[in-house]
């Protein structure tokens, strides 16, 4: 498993997509310290930057990217069907690639929440936001690396459920939060540093339920898809 989470890092490093991972992070921060400086109000610029930006696209964003990339890639340049051809079973790939996908996402999310947290409220409301987008990470990262083997457009989809469902469905249909990752970080960051900038719309009991939920259901899905690739790449 150690060898797998190794050639996933090297191949994720090693590619250009990564270099898309640095902007929304220091456009993150150079905000919060420029409305700071500026000794702007921040309830007047904590929510667009932290919700709005942070939570709302910085993380969906960095997961989609990440998640598609550690398996998505290896399909489209053959890279997997070396990995196939060794006796491994599926999950001792998937979870690698998964953990991988997971600790990237956070350590490229939660540093720069952490940040602005501090400069719009406090340090607990920084540490709520970066223990609860590491719970976030987790989950989209599931769901993303899930997709990338259900489909041959990951990229595309995973736009559509952040873009279509978390941002626009969320906001008119209030039924569909129950299903939506940003509103369980929401949550979690509110319960464990509770504010006025963010109002978690989702109870405690299913954010948590529900984080484990798309974790759990989304890898499983994985370790089954992957299970049905055929040397030649293909599903049977």
């Amino acid at each position: 498993m150690s060898t797998v989470a190794w050639i996933t890092a090297r191949g994720l490093f090693g590619r250009r997509r990564f270099l898309l991972l640095f902007p929304l992070p220091v456009l993150l921060v150079g905000l919060a310290v420029l409305a700071r400086s500026a000794g702007v109000d921040p309830t007047q610029w904590g929510e667009p930057i932290v919700y709005g930006l942070g939570l709302g696209v910085l993380l969906p964003v960095t997961a989609l990217i990440v998640g598609t990339g550690v398996l998505g890639s290896e399909i489209d340049d053959g890279t997997l069907l070396h990995i196939l051809t060794k006796p491994l079973p599926r999950w001792q790939v998937v979870l690698p690639k998964l953990a991988v996908a997971t600790g990237v996402t956070a350590l490229t999310v939660a540093v720069p929440l952490y940040v602005a947290g501090v400069l719009v409220d406090s340090v607990r409301f920084g540490l709520g936001l970066a223990a609860a987008s590491v719970v976030g990470a987790l989950a989209y990262s599931a769901f993303f690396l899930a997709l990338s083997l259900l489909t041959r457009r990951p990229v595309l989809l995973g736009l559509v459920y952040v873009l279509i469902w978390e941002g626009l469905l969320n906001s008119i249909v209030s039924g569909t939060r129950v299903l939506s990752v940003q509103h369980y970080v929401v949550t979690l960051t509110d319960r464990i540093a509770p504010t006025a900038l963010l109002d978690g719309s989702v109870s405690l009991p299913v954010a948590i339920v529900m984080s484990a939920l798309f974790t759990v259901g989304f890898t499983m899905l994985a370790v089954r898809r992957l299970g049905r690739f055929s040397v030649a790449g293909e599903t049977s």
